[in-house]
């Protein structure tokens, strides 16, 4: 193995950690995944910064939490005067390289990557048209959190999956292109949209999940005594009232078919790893920006903190170094991988970083200097007020800013979150430690503030754009594939 391994981050979107074998599904078929994890090591208490897309990739790139960067809903664009982990690597002479998906805002795709082999299709300015024809033809509005999102599932080609089908080449051309080759150690990241909604899988995948799939049904007790932030979650995404079973089974079918495709190109690349040699001088690492809560608790989604949501897998190898079939049980988050990788590179910290390298993990070392806690935070989107999680041993704690009390949980003793100790008064002094915590770096006010004057921006950025309608060079053109059945 080099001194410096390459690195090759593969990062899926709203794959919940509770839907690959290797976490304990006995369900959903990722064979592929599962392999990973065998050779490498499983972390169970891994965490996004943030339960949505944008600000959790954003901090997965600077080593920042969201209310560092100033990036909280899909529409924040990340400052190019912040230093991302690809940027501090390429300063020590790695080859960096984005493959696909970032979810990158604004006019700079890029933020430290030296090559972008394939744009995505969001890869343009705010409020200008993207390359080709409309992601979505015939199943407008399943994007969102909407209930129509839900509703309107089956099987069929999407776009989503032509465009993993496209990441997938591009990274096999990419390794190919690198092996055998000694120059420059690499860093790429694979960026794919799948297992995200719409919940549209191809049909053999559906019809598979659809004969064997659960249907989750809240019970009356857990109605009872669910979070007045959950029950305030699901009004908002007009899922307070409950969706008809078939409805559910469609859509989580669907749901569960995209995983299994999704791990498909996760073998391709692993595949091509093993043919061109690569495998043995690369570090691996495989995550998602969220989970997706696909009916438990009757959400859907994500931007809450359920650990459907809020919680993701992570997985690693490196052979010789990262110990075989390893599960650890350390506290994580995505923030903890900028730092991870500068230091696989030999570099110093990324200034200001929040996230905490998991290196000596990785290696089957204990760190003891590893933070006892972790975080996660929302801001003004869908109509939620700003929200922060905390997670300190078996506990976590959410408070929203509104009136409603702070949820609490015992993981250990309560591991399907179903007893809401928010307002038990026996938990008080748990309570109290845990929200000094999560206030002791967060202002809730500061950042429905900041927000606010973030959208009047945007508003003026996005009408130059619709006006002038300028082409990207990392944009991706949408192809016309989309051919779906509603079930």
């Amino acid at each position: 193995m080099k001194s410096r391994p390459n690195m090759l981050f593969i990062m899926s979107d709203q794959h919940s950690k509770f839907h690959l074998g290797c976490y304990g599904d006995p369900l959903v078929r990722t064979p592929h995944l599962d392999r990973l994890a065998s050779e490498g090591m499983t972390f169970t208490n891994a965490y996004t910064a943030a339960p949505l897309c944008v600000p959790a990739r954003m901090a997965f790139m600077t080593g920042r939490r969201p209310s560092a960067n100033q990036v909280w809903t899909n529409d924040h664009i990340l400052s190019s005067a912040l230093p991302t982990w690809a940027h501090a690597i390429g300063a020590l002479g790695y080859e960096t390289a984005l493959i696909g998906r970032m979810h990158f805002v604004g006019a700079d795709q890029r933020h430290g990557f030296e090559y972008r082999p394939l744009g995505e299709y969001g890869a343009n300015y705010p409020g200008a048209p993207k390359k080709g024809g409309p992601i979505l033809k015939s199943i407008p509005g399943t994007l969102g959190q909407t209930r129509e999102c839900v509703e309107t599932a089956g099987y069929g080609r999407t776009t989503n999956q032509d465009f993993d089908d496209r990441v997938a080449r591009a990274v096999c051309a990419y390794l190919e292109e690198k092996a055998g080759k000694n120059e420059r150690p690499f860093a790429a990241v694979a960026g794919f949209v799948l297992p995200h909604c719409p919940f549209f899988a191809p049909r053999e995948l559906y019809e598979y999940y659809s004969e064997r799939v659960d249907v989750p049904q809240p019970s009356a007790r857990e109605l009872e005594r669910e979070p007045p932030a959950i029950t305030n979650f699901k009004k908002r995404r007009r899922l307070h009232q409950p969706l008809p079973v078939e409805r559910i089974k469609v859509a989580r079918a669907a749901y569960f078919g995209l995983c299994e495709y999704f791990d498909r190109k996760v073998g391709q690349i692993l595949d091509v790893l093993d043919e061109t040699g690569l495998s043995e001088s690369t570090l691996v690492i495989y995550c998602s920006d969220h989970g997706e809560m696909a009916g438990e608790h009757g959400c859907w989604w994500k931007s809450n903190y359920y650990e459907g949501s809020v919680g993701v897998p992570l997985i690693a190898r490196l052979p010789g170094v990262v110990p075989a079939d390893g599960q650890n049980p350390v506290l994580c988050n995505l923030l903890d991988l900028a730092p991870t990788a500068v230091e696989v590179a030999g570099g110093a910290d990324l200034p200001a970083a929040d996230g905490h390298s998991l290196w000596k993990e990785l290696r089957g070392e204990r760190d003891g200097d590893r933070p006892d806690s972790t975080f996660s935070e929302l801001s003004t989107s869908h109509g939620d007020p700003p929200s922060r999680m905390v997670r300190q041993g078996p506990w976590k704690l959410y408070k929203c800013h509104d009136d409603t009390p702070p949820a609490l949980f015992n993981l250990a003793e309560d591991p399907e979150e179903l007893n809401d100790l928010g307002t038990d008064p026996v938990h008080l002094p748990v309570r109290r430690n845990l929200l000094d915590r999560l206030y002791a770096n967060w202002d809730p006010e500061r950042v429905a503030h900041r927000s606010a004057e973030l959208a009047r921006d945007m508003q003026v950025l996005t009408a130059w754009g619709r006006t002038v309608q300028p082409e990207h060079p990392d944009a991706l053109p949408v192809e016309d594939v989309e051919d779906v059945v509603r079930c």
